[in-house]
């Protein structure tokens, strides 16, 4: 267990933690002081337990804050899962129109008297 000096709003507080811990702690602690010097820069000195309650509270509301901006974010993840298993399990039917046999019959045809009629340029110009 190790033990740690942590300054919150001013004030020296001696905490402990596990061994290993204490870049959690110190992190932990800068939050909390965060939110302290803020408050005494609004309110000014107050007692040590109230200062520690109301950063807690603060802190506590912009967790609450990001946990329901995570929980969006994850039913919107979830939704977009859900559409993606959708389109893969049902993907979009694409239609190619069918070109009418007349059509074909006719450009067939259109090509078979250019090709004639080239042929004919040709013996034309052999002779």
């Amino acid at each position: 267990m190790s033990e740690m000096k942590i300054e919150i709003g001013g004030r020296e507080f001696e905490v402990a933690c596990q061994d290993g811990e204490e870049h959690f702690l110190r992190a932990a602690a800068k939050m909390l002081d965060n939110e302290a010097t803020v408050l005494i820069s609004q309110i000014g000195r107050m007692p040590e337990a109230r200062m520690l309650l109301m950063a807690g509270l603060m802190l506590a509301d912009r967790t609450a804050g990001l946990e329901d901006q995570l929980r969006a974010t994850e039913e919107r993840a979830t939704l977009a899962e859900r559409v993606a298993a959708n389109a893969r399990a049902n993907p979009e039917r694409i239609e190619v129109p069918v070109i009418p046999d007349i059509v074909v019959d006719t450009l067939s045809e259109i090509a078979a008297q250019a090709e004639a009629l080239a042929d004919r340029m040709d013996e034309r110009r052999a002779s």
